[in-house]
């Protein structure tokens, strides 16, 4: 059993009743009844007829499936530590007072400026020492290669 749906209305329409329309174009259209075949004749739009399948779907009746209305979640702030300091670390700086955090930014400076200060005097000492240790070894240099263990370089003995 073939049941046909209504070109205009939607409704189903079973064997041996309805109508069928075809157009001069050759285009088949079937009617459940008069009613449907005339709106169409008149060039309707079955959207704008209450009573059409289309007209329901379009304007969402008879669902009873999605009762339950869409929750929308809210957005939840998180505090998150940063790489090299704790949520802790970061929440006393926060409630710090100004004055406060100028002066112990003040001292980190003033650190790491010593700490600069001393890394290079012991370059300089360094470099000084092994200068001192390049004059007094002056009469044999020893190039990359040879230090690698390279053959030596002959000197020509002809002009």
């Amino acid at each position: 059993m073939k049941v046909e749906l209504d070109s205009f209305s939607g409704a189903k329409i079973f064997p041996s009743k309805g109508k069928l329309y075809v157009r001069g174009d050759s285009k088949v259209f079937r009617f459940v009844n008069g009613k449907s075949e005339s709106l169409f004749l008149q060039r309707k739009n079955p959207r704008r007829i209450a009573w059409t399948v289309l007209f329901r779907r379009m304007h969402k009746k008879g669902i009873s499936e999605e009762v339950a209305k869409k929750r929308s979640r809210k957005t939840v702030k998180h505090q998150r530590a940063i790489v090299g300091a704790s949520l802790d670390v970061i929440k006393e700086r926060r409630s710090m007072r100004p004055e406060a955090r100028q002066a112990a930014r003040a001292q980190a400076i003033k650190e790491g400026k010593e700490k600069k200060a001393a890394a290079e005097s012991k370059k300089k000492a360094e470099k000084a020492k092994s200068a001192a240790g390049a004059a007094r070894g002056n009469a044999q240099k020893v190039s990359k290669q040879g230090a690698k263990g390279a053959a030596q370089k002959v000197q020509a003995r002809t002009r």
